[in-house]
């Protein structure tokens, strides 16, 4: 056999390797359509160049590539080279402070070995797709990997943190998830001080550092279901509950989850509840949702719904 049939193969098996977390010596052959020996030998040529493929004996084993000191070269089908296109696009736009211009980067990496059949199909998905983006704010990549790595390890995070009224307090607390919204990234965490579970804004965090002390996880709310709560009522001076003549998947489509959370009632109606500390914007904005709605609570909104009515019906000549 010669030397570019024997590099196809092993190529070949690293690509079979990154689809799927492990292969029996059986199933590689059937695949390459080869033997158990040549499949050992060519394992042995991917350990030689850095590959770290680690082997189970016994019933249940097999091959299976590891994690290395080194990011070593990637194999991608088409499916997969094209949506890593699009989407390295799409994170060029994205909230993370220094990730569009590693994205760009990487896509230009991408896009230089690319076959021209794909690079054209990928260039035709940019050519005919536009980015929204929207007024975030930038996350520091260094932080994100700080938090992420805490997470995954249940070790402690100290960091200063800037109020919503100014000023900044330390604060140490055992983290358990990350929440991004389309605007904001958020931390879910037990806070040791006030002995609680709380929100933290990422954008307001400063000085991040990862303790040594672990920690044993304990039972938690889930994580997405209380940032939500917590960035659309907490803050809040009023809490709006507004019953609502329409489908949850409608109002979901105009109320982003940041901004208030939509809850399953009866009979074709659903609950809205929002926060805001003003209740003319709370009274306009459900009013602009276009479905009839009624006020639970708070009484002040009721007021408050009642005046803008009539303001309304003054500007178009029928008060």
């Amino acid at each position: 056999m010669t030397v570019e049939a024997t590099t196809e193969r092993v190529l070949r098996l690293l690509a079979l390797l990154q689809r799927r977390p492990s292969w029996t010596a059986a199933e590689l052959a059937a695949e390459l359509g080869v033997t158990d020996r040549s499949v050992r030998r060519d394992v042995e040529r991917l350990r030689a160049v850095g590959y770290p493929v680690h082997a189970t004996a016994g019933v249940g084993g097999g091959y299976q590539l590891g994690a290395g000191t080194r990011l070593p070269p990637l194999l991608l089908d088409d499916e997969e080279a094209i949506a890593t296109a699009v989407s390295l696009r799409l994170a060029s736009g994205g909230t993370v402070a220094g990730a569009g211009e590693a994205a760009l980067r990487a896509l230009a990496k991408l896009d230089q070995v690319m076959p021209p059949r794909l690079r054209a199909e990928v260039r035709a998905v940019h050519g005919a797709t536009e980015t929204l983006v929207g007024p975030g704010v930038e996350i520091d990549a260094e932080l994100l990997v700080t938090l992420a790595r805490a997470c995954r390890d249940a070790v402690r995070v100290r960091f200063r943190y800037a109020g919503r009224g100014g000023g900044e307090r330390e604060r140490t607390v055992e983290p358990v998830r990350m929440v991004a919204t389309s605007r904001r990234w958020y931390l879910m965490a037990w806070d040791v001080d006030r002995d609680d579970w709380r929100t933290f804004r990422l954008d307001r965090m400063h000085e991040a550092v990862a303790t040594t002390w672990r920690f044993r996880a304990r039972e938690h709310p889930d994580p997405v279901a209380y940032v939500q709560r917590s960035v659309t009522e907490a803050p809040y001076r009023y809490l709006a509950r507004v019953r609502v003549h329409a489908r949850p998947d409608q109002v979901r489509e105009l109320v982003p989850p940041q901004v208030g959370r939509v809850e399953d009632d009866r009979d074709g109606w659903c609950v809205l509840v929002a926060g805001g500390d003003d209740l003319d914007w709370l009274a306009m904005h459900v009013a602009r949702l276009g479905f009839d709605a009624e006020v639970l609570e708070p009484p002040e909104l009721r007021a408050a719904a009642t005046v803008l009515a009539r303001r309304l019906a003054a500007m178009g000549g029928t008060g």
